[in-house]
């Protein structure tokens, strides 16, 4: 992704606090000043792009965060496609009347030169959890997927004998037919043409015949495969990987397949919470390891560390472990561990331990009158 030098809220008139709103009302404003369909003037196509860019990262919270956090580099690693990802491009474009172009093109595909696909099976989306140590040092994961694959009797077209179905004489193969007829307005005779769907096929283009006995027509049986993913180092949480071609068949045998999509979330761990890169953790102490001080040995996700517990820590204080967290996806670096103190109370103490807490109030009583 091309990155422009222009700070994104600056490109779209905002500060830094403007709400979802804001955000979105200027974007409308700006893309229809600026959209090359209505202003010819030559830097208008880039400055449509740079409007784009600045509402995909500003209107997306993560994406937003991160570059409050870091700025450009926060965000550099995404792709065009990456950064339009999750976007309902027929909002962002569609309702400013400049939804497609001639052939069927978006706004999206035109003004970022993405190539328009070739017809192709669906894709598939599914989710799976992942350890922490995985997303601490990357690796592999064999993952069962159940999808759809070609029929191998029939070819995928579904019939008994493996050959396309006829097409249907009524209309070519197109599904639809063409009805004229005139209409007298005045002194003139208006032809009128109206496109229905054939009642023959029923709009399918072909006409039935013996379906696959295997398949029972539909040109795909079910499949259940294990497929190894690799899961990057640092990968965050909801981010999804493509797998090309693991997706569904085409509907017909010369068609690809669609794509796999794996969403990725972290699976859960009773040492860590995850916050993006940084990790979290409660360690409990005793009184008197709050009062005094103490060294504690931590889990870390490279082996346990000696924590050093100053004399006087507080409930709910935060100690940080840097560089112990998760690798920045994409980035240099890597988040933190942070260890928050929790304070046990006693509730059932010795004899001994009784008169401990008895002397010790009894002591600070006779302070409080000196």
């Amino acid at each position: 992704m091309d990155i422009p030098e222009r700070d994104y809220y600056e490109e779209l008139g905002l500060p830094r606090d403007a709400d979802e709103k804001a955000i979105k009302d200027a974007y409308h404003r700006l893309a229809m000043k600026w959209h090359p369909d209505r202003n010819k003037s030559p830097e208008a196509e880039e400055r449509f792009k740079r409007i784009a860019t600045a509402y995909a990262i500003l209107s997306d919270p993560r994406k937003r965060a991160k570059y409050d956090a870091r700025g450009f580099e926060g965000v550099a690693h995404y792709s065009d496609e990456d950064l339009f990802t999750g976007l309902d491009l027929g909002s962002l474009f569609g309702d400013l009347g400049f939804g497609f172009g001639p052939g069927g093109d978006s706004i999206f595909d035109r003004f970022f030169h993405r190539e328009r696909k070739a017809p192709q099976g669906k894709d598939i989306r599914i989710g799976i959890e992942v350890p922490l140590e995985f997303i601490h040092q990357g690796g592999s994961q064999t993952t069962p997927i159940s999808h759809s694959k070609l029929c191998q009797h029939c070819h995928g077209y579904g019939t008994a004998d493996g050959h396309p179905p006829p097409r249907c004489p009524d209309c070519g193969g197109s599904g639809h037919k063409a009805i004229h007829s005139h209409e007298q307005k005045g002194n003139q005779t208006v032809h009128i043409q109206q496109i229905v769907t054939c009642p023959r096929c029923l709009g399918q283009g072909a006409l039935p015949g013996k379906i696959c006995p295997i398949c029972n027509g539909e040109g795909a049986v079910s499949e259940q495969k294990n497929l190894r993913v690799r899961i990057p180092r640092g990968i965050e949480e909801g981010m999804s990987l493509r797998i090309p071609a693991q997706g569904q068949p085409g509907i017909t045998a010369d068609m690809a397949p669609g794509d796999l999509f794996i969403t990725i979330y972290t699976k859960p761990d009773g040492r860590f919470q995850r916050r993006g890169a940084d990790l979290w953790r409660s360690e409990t102490l005793f009184p008197d390891e709050a009062v005094l001080g103490t060294r504690r040995l931590v889990p870390t996700l490279d082996g346990e560390v000696e924590l050093t517990i100053p004399p006087g820590s507080q409930p709910d204080e935060v100690l940080r472990l840097q560089g112990k967290g998760l690798p920045h996806y994409a980035c240099v670096g890597s988040g933190d561990l942070n260890i928050r103190l929790q304070v046990q109370i006693p509730t059932a103490l010795s004899e001994r331990e009784k008169s401990f807490y008895q002397a010790l109030q009894a002591e600070r009583k006779q302070k409080r009158k000196i």
